[in-house]
């Protein structure tokens, strides 16, 4: 466990959570292929993913998403001035989260048929008993998920983060494992028919075992190498002031946070395959947002917590503009080449199968309204955390629950009719004007010092990518126009794969030159990361 307990300074954080999110994001790109190529856009697929709705949301109430925000500042505080009251903190708080879990998650399942109903109301009712079947099967997840939260803002705290690192890695391999070995492995077995073993089952098992062995069993193993000390705590001062600062996560229902839960719940209503094109399209649209916000808003979030803990007002701006430049700066080339090559990319990834050429066509809009608003929402990642480390968890839950009561009724009496475009713009749009709200909000209380830079970058880095997406258009037109007259006969997804070579290639030609003469700052860190070959300052 010695590789797993080393500490890691900024830098190398933010080297090792980028390449676990690379890794995670292609492990979930397999994932998903898997699953289109077995069921396409279809029934059984909208099911599995509306099956996640009522799983992800009891996560977010008992605030296992934002568990190491909430934990990290006051840990450190009751650490550093007394750390054998520090561990009874800390086991107030899993204690508390086990109950809870527990709890939540069991009354769930008990009622699932009916949350079923509510969660996917355009259903019907054998599509209904279905989904509530794969829910009681994902959501025991959420109590490894949730308990693991709480080792995991632990480690975070020690920054150790190699094993938060490998943790999405172990859940996704767990649900392709389990999708594809589950029906070969019951095959012959004396079963309940109820129990429904083909189709997507396989894929939920799979959810609950990563859950299990990658958010919770290899981070309670490594934390508890390094002295983790636990005990049957259900009191402690903190505890209040803990709850003061999750109620607002745990109850505030951002836009950002729903935002998946609403493409399910609406996209049900509009037909079969709506909830699944429109899951597949966010899914490519997250690939660059994880990239190139999370590792860097993950990465930088307990040495901003440090940096204010320690009065350090200036370097935290410092750290904090850093952190939006670097990622803003990259987002721009990256989201406008993949909405000019959105076609490909949606062939390469998913074309095959039960997974046609209709359904690469229907999804290739929905994926480039959702690219319009990733540098929000990379902004949005990075901005959200220094709320957090400043000790504010109220105004972006408020201000996101506004957002939400706000594009509800554009989601249901606009969005639904004219289709699942609309459930996309709408998508884009609240997402987008949340996040600038929140903007605006830190400006007038902070000032503008975490944004010196920003918008000038953004500009020159858009300047630098229109004329790189116009080549990379041109090259993708010429492929097809060959393709068309015959010229170029080729499957369907080698040219796919073609074009993106080709169009992501001229758009490098353009852009590269372009950018190192007019805005150096957007691949300086990536030049000078390359230039040092190999993470620098481990301990």
């Amino acid at each position: 466990m010695s590789f797993f307990s080393q500490k890691q300074r900024m830098g190398a954080a933010a080297l090792i959570l980028a390449a676990s999110t690379i890794l995670s994001r292609l492990m979930g790109l397999v994932r998903d292929k898997v699953i289109s190529w077995q069921f396409g856009a279809g029934s059984e697929a909208d099911m599995y993913f509306a099956a996640f709705v009522v799983p992800d949301i009891i996560n977010h109430l008992l605030a296992g998403g934002i568990m190491a925000i909430t934990i990290i500042p006051l840990l450190s505080r009751r650490f550093q001035e007394d750390e054998d009251d520090g561990w009874r903190f800390f086991s107030c708080i899993f204690c508390w989260m086990v109950v809870a879990s527990l709890l939540v998650t069991g009354a769930g399942m008990l009622g699932a048929e009916e949350l079923a109903r509510i969660t996917a109301p355009g259903f019907d009712a054998a599509q209904t008993a279905r989904l509530a079947f794969f829910m009681r099967i994902i959501l025991p997840a959420q109590v490894f998920f949730l308990c693991g939260a709480c080792v995991t803002a632990l480690l975070y705290m020690r920054r150790q983060f190699r094993v938060p690192a490998l943790a999405p890695l172990i859940y996704n391999g767990c649900i392709i494992a389990g999708g594809l070995l589950l029906p070969w492995l019951t095959q012959g077995m004396d079963l309940p028919a109820e129990w429904e073993l083909g189709g997507m089952t396989g894929y939920c098992v799979g959810v609950t075992v990563g859950a299990c062995l990658g958010a919770f069993l290899l981070p309670f193993r490594v934390a508890a190498a390094g002295g983790l000390r636990l005990s049957p705590v259900f009191r402690h001062p903190l505890l209040k002031r803990f709850l003061i600062m999750a109620l607002p996560l745990m109850l505030g229902q951002t836009v950002i946070f729903l935002d998946e839960q609403f493409m399910r719940v609406f996209g049900s209503l509009v037909g079969d395959g709506a909830v699944s094109l429109l899951n597949y399209a966010r899914r490519i649209m997250q690939v660059p947002v994880g990239l190139m916000g999370q590792a860097a808003a993950v990465a930088s979030y307990p040495f901003l917590v440090s940096l204010l803990t320690n009065g350090e007002k200036e370097r935290f701006d410092q750290t904090l503009s850093a952190a939006l430049r670097a990622s803003v700066g990259l987002i721009i080339p990256c989201a406008l080449w993949m909405g000019v090559a959105a076609q490909p990319i949606m062939g390469v990834i998913f074309q095959g199968g039960r997974f046609g050429l209709a359904e690469t066509v229907a999804s290739t809009p929905l994926l480039q309204i959702m690219l319009a608003a990733t540098p929000l929402w990379i902004l949005y990642m990075v901005l959200v955390r220094a709320f957090y480390a400043d000790g504010d968890t109220l105004t972006p839950a408020t201000t996101g629950t506004v957002m939400t009561l706000l594009a509800l009724p554009v989601y249901y009496w606009w969005a639904v009719p004219l289709g699942a475009w609309a459930i996309a713009l709408t998508s884009a749009v609240s997402v987008s004007a949340y996040v600038l709200w929140l903007v605006a909000i830190w400006a007038r209380r902070q000032g503008t010092g975490a944004f010196a830079g920003l918008l000038s970058l953004s500009g020159r880095a858009l300047a630098c990518s229109l004329p790189a997406g116009a080549a990379s258009w041109a090259a993708q037109y010429g492929l097809d126009g060959l393709r068309a007259s015959g010229t170029l006969a080729l499957p369907a997804v080698a040219h796919a794969c073609l074009a993106c070579a080709a169009s992501g290639l001229a758009f490098a030609v353009i852009f590269l030159p372009l950018s190192y003469r007019l805005a150096p700052g957007i691949l300086e860190p990536v030049w000078r990361r390359l230039r040092r070959g190999r993470p620098q300052g481990q301990a």
